[in-house]
């Protein structure tokens, strides 16, 4: 069994086995023709329950026989064109590259002693990110395993740094399509359930600042702490960008905590057209950056930013095992000082390898033409009689429902947009999403692939009208 440990020894074989891997699924890539197969649970358990973890196959082109049927042939594979569901996007080669050296060489981010140079590149890029965002001298930062992660320990700093006895008294505000993550780390952070007041937005999806200096000067009349305001950089659902300059402003006249949740928009920040969308994201306290959202990164990779890198010790715990107090005094970097994580990839190292090959800009470019994507869809759709679109979009995201004609009960129209959607994921052509509106349902696209054309786009809606037509025809059909 030793032949299969990664060693001096066993270099040749480690090219052997990931060369082999490499061209399976390179070749896989080469021959996809559409995102899904439409694989469904039932048919594809039973393949994966009657594999016998007990009994190893021995041979690495086996497994990778076996990992082609219980995987790869029905895996949902992002880098198609027609895959326009969530907030996956396709990866860029360097930073796949970094994540084979990384898996390999499996440096863990938590202590000098296990990282070395490691350290001194997630600080640099650390640095490079807090520049970008304009946060200043004393800003830092860490990676996280992605923005839920990165929303709990903003909202851990500003609850501490809220110096308040009483839990209960703690406010956090936040717009009603904010990520749910906010609402979980208050219950997490041991607050109330009433802790999270939810702000109106306006007709573009943006939190109203209005509604939330009327809920602060609520909140001080009322004896409670207004602990944090989390802004949004990108809302899931419709990419709208809370007007920041203005909660910065409460934010200060208040005393709370800004937090922007930048884990979608943070690909403006290399872009070269729509920087100024984020304006004011710089007064922030804490941001939350998801790489693997619209920097074309592999999952995980991610990270939360300070304004004050003093306001990370509320993170630090000191073990003589691992990072004695006296390495604070020799000047030893250790990242598990400032994470809540202690064993940590080095998913920097994926970005890193994408900047050094494609520089910021290149980025910018591709996430520019996912935002300039998103208009010409929107465009499409407002255009079209079959379909009513929410809103323009800020950032790549596309919220509509397929409107029949000659039909005008809500309900009706509801199931016909679930049916379309569930049968066109059945078929495999193309994935798309699926949200609320008020109480009605909605369809989603979120254009995250630069390689996805206003073809097809179109193409995808006449597939979905032609799904919910088929419903409506056989609805008919069954009422008769």
């Amino acid at each position: 069994m030793r032949s299969h440990l990664l060693n001096d020894t066993t270099a040749e074989q480690y090219r052997r086995s990931v060369t082999e891997g490499i061209e399976r699924v390179a070749a896989k890539l080469a021959a996809t023709d559409r995102p899904f197969t439409g694989v469904t649970v039932d048919a594809l358990a039973p393949a994966i329950d009657a594999i016998d973890l007990d009994k190893p196959l021995r041979d690495t082109a086996a497994v990778l026989d076996e990992l082609e049927d219980v995987y790869l042939r029905d895996a949902i594979y992002f880098h198609h064109p027609r895959y326009l569901a969530h907030l996956n996007c396709p990866v860029v080669i360097p930073a796949v590259l970094g994540e084979a050296i990384l898996s390999a060489v499996n440096s863990s981010l938590d202590t000098w002693d296990q990282s070395a140079g490691g350290t001194l590149i997630e600080r640099k890029l650390i640095d490079w990110t807090t520049a970008r965002i304009g946060l200043g001298p004393a800003a830092d930062g860490v990676f996280t395993s992605g923005g839920t992660q990165s929303n709990l320990q903003a909202l851990l700093l500003a609850r501490e740094e809220s110096k308040t006895d009483s839990l209960a008294k703690l406010r956090i505000f936040a717009s009603e399509v904010s990520h749910f993550s906010v609402k979980k780390s208050a219950k997490l952070l041991g607050l109330g359930q009433d802790s999270v007041v939810s702000i109106p937005v306006d007709h573009d999806k943006r939190m109203q600042t209005v509604a939330l200096a009327h809920e602060l000067e609520r909140c001080k009349k009322d004896g409670l702490v207004p602990m944090a305001v989390v802004a949004t950089a990108g809302t899931t659902d419709f990419g709208s960008i809370d007007p920041l300059p203005e909660i910065a402003e409460l934010c200060e006249q208040f005393g709370a905590w800004m937090h922007v949740d930048a884990a979608y928009g943070c690909g403006l920040l290399a872009s070269l057209k729509y920087r100024h969308r984020i304006d004011g994201i710089e007064r922030a306290d804490s941001v939350t950056v998801d790489y693997h959202k619209s920097f074309f990164q592999p999952v995980s990779s991610s990270a939360v930013l300070v304004r004050d890198a003093s306001t990370l010790r509320h993170a630090t715990y000191h073990a003589e095992y691992l990072n004695p107090r006296r390495m604070v005094q020799e000047r030893i970097p250790n990242q598990v000082d400032k994470s809540l994580q202690t064993t940590r990839r080095f998913d920097a190292l994926k970005l890193w390898v994408t900047l050094r090959t494609m520089g910021a800009d290149g980025i910018g470019q591709l996430f520019d033409e996912v935002c300039d994507l998103a208009v010409e869809g929107w465009k499409l759709l407002a255009a079209d009689p079959r379909f009513d679109v929410v809103v323009e979009p800020a950032l790549s995201t596309l919220v509509f429902r397929y409107i029949p004609a000659a039909v005008t009960d809500p309900a009706e129209i509801d199931r016909a947009n679930l049916y379309a959607r569930k049968a066109l994921f059945a078929s495999g052509d193309a994935v798309v999403a699926g949200t609320k509106v008020g109480a009605r349902h909605y369809l989603k696209f979120t254009l995250l692939n630069p390689e996805t054309k206003a073809a097809d786009i179109a193409a995808v809606l006449d597939l979905i009208a032609g799904h919910a037509e088929q419903y409506l025809g056989e609805s008919l059909d069954r009422a008769s």
